[in-house]
């Protein structure tokens, strides 16, 4: 007999008689006819149970649907319910409780710093109006309108730059045409 045995792995091919042995081995054969006969009468039993326990719980989800129609429980009030219910758990969770919170804390700190903003604004309006820059346009506006005043006929008595806006604003009311056509024509007539 020749020695074959060189490591794990042979490097000789499959020979006929081995490639017989292998297709002969019959992975099905494990189970014996009686082994064979419970499985398929267990398969029975069991589909039988589940066709049973299907009408069973058929007959349990009518009733449950009839009870709720009687109890007046319909599938928008259950949903209202759930809803509440729903809302009520969020509520009551630390997460909300942390965010309204935090989003309560961010606008009372907007509005401080609104009415910062503003404050600054009214403030930096205050200074411009007193700077030097304002006051000699406002002198030089003062002046430009008491001289249009006076070479129109006003009186020249100057005055401050609101009294100047107020008397303008006074001309030119008097000064636009009345609305009703009819009353023009008859003053002229």
């Amino acid at each position: 007999m020749e020695q074959r045995q060189q490591g794990l792995l042979e490097k000789e091919p499959l020979q006929e008689v081995d490639e017989d042995m292998v297709s002969e081995v019959d992975l099905n054969n494990t189970i014996t006819e009686e082994e064979k006969e419970e499985m398929h009468n267990e398969l029975t039993k069991l589909e039988e149970e589940i066709a049973t326990l299907k009408q069973v719980l058929a007959s349990k989800e009518r009733r449950h649907s009839e009870l709720k129609q009687r109890l007046g429980i319909t599938t928008l009030s259950e949903l209202k319910q759930n809803l509440s219910r729903g809302w009520t758990d969020v509520q009551s969770s630390t997460a909300y409780k942390k965010t309204s919170e935090t989003l309560s804390t961010a606008g009372q700190k907007t509005s401080a710093a609104f009415s910062n903003i503003g404050t600054t604004i009214s403030r930096k309006f205050g200074d411009m109006r007193n700077s030097p820059s304002f006051k000699s346009f406002e002198e030089k506006v003062e002046s430009t309108v008491s001289n249009i005043k006076s070479k129109v006929g006003g009186s020249g008595s100057g005055g401050s730059f609101e009294d100047v806006l107020s008397s303008a604003a006074q001309a030119s009311a008097q000064e636009t045409p009345p609305t009703n056509p009819t009353q023009s024509t008859e003053s002229t007539c």
